[in-house]
């Protein structure tokens, strides 16, 4: 499973969920979206935005988790 640290790495930089939306321009609903891992998919583009923004990896803010009912 995919795991979204996006909150970590805003807490990190100090940085406000509508301040990052502006930047990245896209809503404040639909960071929130990515920020509870609710989205089912990132454009490039945006996760681009992001790690400029925020000035990080796509690793930062995404993290593969072995499922643990799957072993």
């Amino acid at each position: 499973m995919i795991v979204v640290n996006l909150d970590v790495m805003m807490a990190k930089r100090k940085i406000s969920s509508n301040e990052l939306a502006e930047i990245i321009e896209i809503t404040p609903a639909n960071l929130s979206i990515l920020k509870t891992g609710k989205a089912k998919a990132i454009r490039f583009s945006t996760l681009e935005k992001l790690c400029s923004a925020l000035k990080c990896q796509p690793g930062d803010i995404l993290e593969f988790v072995e499922d643990e009912d799957k072993e």
